[in-house]
């Protein structure tokens, strides 16, 4: 009877421990695996900080949109082309100070 007992005890223990076991892996895989909360909170980083860059992108690329439209056949912008003339001339008028 008393070995009975012992090997209850001792399968009792056993599977005890394999549960604790069991628990620590997957607490473990759940925060930090790779679908777990660090590599989620890695990722929510991630995401904010190329949306950022995305509406830094768009706004670029609206204002390079904006120029290009300015310097087009259709549409004439006299302070660009004077600002592109100079540049590309090397000319300013007289009461402009050029700083290099």
């Amino acid at each position: 009877m008393e070995t009975l007992n012992r090997k209850s005890g001792l399968v009792g223990y056993v599977v005890s421990l394999s549960v604790i076991a069991l628990i620590a892996y997957f607490s473990y895989a759940a925060i930090q695996g790779p679908s777990g909360l660090v590599s989620l909170f890695k990722y929510q980083a991630q995401e904010s900080r190329l949306e950022s860059e995305l509406a830094d992108l768009q706004l670029e690329r609206l204002a390079a949109k904006n120029r290009t439209r300015r310097m087009s056949d259709r549409f004439l912008d006299l302070d660009l082309l004077d600002e592109q003339a100079r540049k590309v001339m090397g000319y300013a008028r007289g009461d402009e100070i050029i700083i290099q």
